[in-house]
């Protein structure tokens, strides 16, 4: 599809015209983005996942029995929610694109953008005037309305430094300012995007009020810069150190004069300036799954022969939910295949298949090195071989 193509999603903009004018620069609000939009997931199926191990659920109660903004944490079982009153709270899970396949599929209505900047898809529920509080997310957000409605407004940028409420589990700014004009209430189907930095505020108006956040990965400077330095650190020879040969007698030996420093930044600079290290460094942590223990591996591991038997007999493999992947193509015309953390060297076309969302049947074994790779993948959890309907449907009822 072409970058000038207009969405519907957009509310009619291409995605070169939203990246132009709106992404990380100012919200916009798109009504019926998703015409006649049926929420994949209901209420009681949201808080089943809520009570199971693993998943990462919080409950927020505005007037909580222990004090204001309450925030409790998963897994609950149903006397959390029994207790609870009619209005005035919120569950919120997270991740449940990675739980629920029909929840995944609604990532595909944004690749516009780099798949790999995706994180996730938290869905909140809440009864009359749930809310989480006005806040700000160092994220690029897209906040779909699944099912009720729910107000929403904007109160404009806000500095790093803007004052937050004491003594709570929850970044609610102690000021909030409404903008002229950025007040609505959101139907199902309609979506608010949110830049990063941007104060907002949602409140439920209606019972059964179902929001799905669409978030995006954005590392901040401190953690990339130690990530970057410690995957260096990993690979860097103990014989590269700090030198100065030829250096001239010091005026005086106890200063720390302008050339050592001068040395220590070159060693330092020349160090990180790698190109290809960083590509190397970028993929991997771009990709890392949002819960490692997510991903399954094999319990029997497979050879590669028994898979392509499997493949060529009419089977066909998926990427599992929560993981990722992303492709890079060096200079030098080699290829790496980043996967959940990991870089592995591939066939060009083989990575490019992959890391798209092209079915993995038989006809991948064409390429290069596809079975040792796809059976690796497999044997770590990465791909899988699909449930069968009646595993759907016991993991349905699991979550009702």
């Amino acid at each position: 599809m072409s970058t000038d193509t207009p969405l519907p999603m957009l509310g009619g903009l291409s995605a070169a015209d939203f990246l132009r004018d709106y992404w990380q620069r100012k919200p916009l609000l798109i009504r019926g983005a998703f015409p006649d939009f049926p929420c994949p997931l209901e209420p009681d199926e949201l808080a089943g996942l809520a009570c199971e191990a693993g998943v990462e659920a919080r409950l927020v109660e505005e007037r909580g029995p222990q004090g204001p903004w309450q925030v409790s944490h998963g897994p609950f079982d149903e006397t959390a929610f029994a207790r609870l009153p009619e209005r005035d709270w919120t569950l919120l899970v997270q991740a449940v694109d990675h739980y629920v396949p029909q929840v995944a599929e609604l990532l595909e209505a944004f690749a516009f953008l780099p798949r790999w900047r995706l994180d996730d898809i938290m869905i909140s529920y809440a009864p009359p005037g749930g809310s989480v509080g006005p806040h700000v997310d160092q994220y690029d957000v897209f906040l779909l309305q699944g099912s009720g409605q729910r107000r929403w407004q904007l109160g404009g940028r806000v500095p790093d430094d803007a004052p937050i409420l004491d003594g709570i589990d929850l970044r609610i700014l102690e000021r909030f300012e409404v903008t002229p004009g950025e007040d609505w209430v959101l139907e199902p189907g309609d979506m608010l995007y949110v830049p990063p930095g941007w104060a907002h505020h949602g409140v439920s108006q209606s019972a059964d009020c179902m929001t799905l956040s669409v978030g995006f990965r954005a590392p901040s400077a401190d953690e990339a810069v130690t990530s970057y330095a410690d995957y260096l650190g990993e690979q860097l020879p103990a014989s590269l150190r700090y030198a100065d040969t030829g250096m001239a007698p010091p005026a005086d030996p106890d200063e720390l004069d302008d050339a050592a420093l001068e040395r220590m930044r070159r060693l330092i600079l020349e160090t990180l300036d790698d190109p290809q290290q960083l590509a190397q460094w970028f993929g991997r942590v771009m990709t890392q799954p949002k819960y490692v223990d997510q991903l399954v591996p094999q319990e029997t591991p497979l050879a590669a022969d028994e898979l392509v038997a499997e493949l060529q007999d009419g089977a066909w493999l998926e990427r599992s939910l929560g993981s990722r992947f992303a492709w890079r193509r060096e200079a030098d015309g080699r290829t790496t295949l980043f996967v959940d953390g990991d870089g592995l060297a591939c066939d060009a076309e083989l990575a490019r298949t992959l890391a798209s969302r092209a079915p993995l049947d038989a006809r991948i074994l064409t390429y290069p090195g596809a079975a040792a790779l796809l059976v690796e993948l497999l044997n770590r959890g990465s791909l899988a071989w699909p449930l069968d309907e009646a595993a759907l449907d016991d993991e349905e009822t699991d979550h009702e």
